[in-house]
């Protein structure tokens, strides 16, 4: 009875991963939005890493080779809280999102092989900003309102196998969609009629991923762990319409009502996405500690057709170092429930590869920074080996210089991951 419950709740709040607005970062109004992290609420708490760890009891969504690790039937679910603060240097505002970051399903298959499937966002569109100047005697000149919602979703597939003793590798493929609106409405003093440029698009590709996970064992029982992931080039294409128009608002109903249509046109345009690499070591004792690294590295985004508006922003190579790791008092200790806790942490240093102008010249491009602070923790649950995991995370994201702006946010994460060693065995007594 709780596993039927369990699909239709997977089922249910699938549907609403696709059409949430999970961003309020002004930082989504470039390209198809903000980025999403695609770890687990384990991973994201020791700073990201993941690509060399082995663990037989979570999921791992950084190497598909780790599925090879797999010995039970794995459920994962996600999801996050997210406070924002941004300021300009003068000034600061505040929001809030509430988001589902990824549902999961992982079991083995035989006895050196694995699989999951699941669902997570790739990208995130959520912004509503407000530009109004005013002549020197403080009277209203001109006000520009952007704003945009939506984003790219990716249903993936991972297989992993152990090919050697100590040798495992893996292969994911993906499909990524989604959809995206951004509107910039525009309002003169002494113009009687408004104006909006509203662009609607669609996101639909493929990508791929190869990995290869290796472990040796060293002296004091201590083991090693080296990872790979490549992220094969893969395009996205991005189609749609825009339209540019005058309006009024109705004296009697205060809605719009479009008067003279500039144009409407179709948007037919592809962003390559190049060979991503991600490669970590690690070393640990088995349910007792793990201390790791990864670093991961990416060339520019290349746009083919109108996806850029204007000059105000480009793409350039990205880079993110993650250090972190976690600890385990006890895993098997009767006396104390504390001492078979999860405890986690990490750091997060990353150069997201855009490039904005805040001038606005065309020329003074500065490249958009993050950096976030990781600590979790992994709470038994009565059930043997599933757990209920808590993460935090404080970071920064950009910078006030050149006109622009600067983000401090505060994440709340929280996952089950629910073990199973019967899901796929056949019931002899119902």
């Amino acid at each position: 009875m709780i596993k039927r419950i369990l699909i239709v709740v997977l089922v249910t709040i699938s549907a609403s991963l696709v059409a949430q607005r999970n961003s309020s970062s002004p930082y989504s109004f470039f390209g198809i939005g903000e980025d999403v992290s695609r770890t687990t609420v384990e991973q994201a708490s020791m700073g990201g890493i993941g690509v060399a760890l082995k663990d037989v009891n979570h999921l791992n969504f950084i190497n598909p080779a780790a599925n090879a690790d797999l010995r039970f039937a794995t459920y994962a679910l996600g999801g996050e809280v997210s406070l924002l603060n941004i300021s300009n240097g003068t000034s600061e505002d505040s929001g809030n999102t509430t988001s589902l970051r990824y549902i999961a399903l992982g079991f083995p298959i035989g006895k050196n092989a694995g699989f999951t499937t699941g669902l997570q966002p790739v990208s995130n569109v959520g912004y509503a900003l407000l530009n109004s100047t005013n002549d020197t005697n403080g009277d209203f000149l001109e006000a520009t309102r952007f704003s945009g919602n939506g984003g790219t979703s990716r249903l993936f597939g991972a297989f992993g196998i152990n090919v050697l003793k100590d040798l495992a590798v893996g292969f994911e493929a993906a499909f990524i969609f989604g959809t995206i609106n951004n509107s910039i409405s525009n309002q003169r003093a002494n113009v009687s009629l408004l104006t909006r440029y509203e662009k609607d698009t669609r996101v639909r590709g493929g990508q791929f991923k190869l990995g290869a996970q290796y472990k040796r064992k060293l002296n004091n029982n201590l083991d090693l762990n080296v990872g790979l992931a490549l992220q094969l080039e893969s395009d996205l294409s991005v189609t749609g319409s825009e339209i540019l128009y005058s309006y009024n608002f109705s004296a009697f109903s205060g809605l719009e009502e479009p008067r003279d249509t500039l144009y409407n046109r179709s948007v037919n345009g592809k962003l390559i996405n190049p060979v991503k690499t991600i490669m970590g070591i690690g070393i640990g004792k088995e349910n007792k500690w793990y201390a790791g690294i990864d670093y991961e590295f990416q060339d520019a985004f290349v746009n083919e057709g109108n996806l850029v508006q204007g000059s105000t922003y480009k793409f350039e190579s990205s880079n993110r170092l993650s250090l972190g790791g976690y600890y385990i008092p006890k895993i098997n200790s009767i006396s104390s429930y504390w001492d078979r806790i999860t405890y986690r942490g990490g750091l997060r240093f990353q150069k997201t590869g855009l490039l904005v102008d805040g001038t606005n010249s065309g020329t003074n491009f500065t490249s958009i920074d993050d950096f976030g602070i990781n600590l979790g923790f992994g709470l038994p649950m009565p059930r043997q080996l599933s757990s209920l995991n808590l993460g935090f995370e404080y970071g920064q994201k950009g910078t006030t210089n050149d006109n622009l702006i600067k983000e401090s946010y505060f994440n709340v994460r929280l996952s089950l991951s629910l073990n199973s060693t019967n899901w796929f065995k056949k019931r002899q007594i119902d």
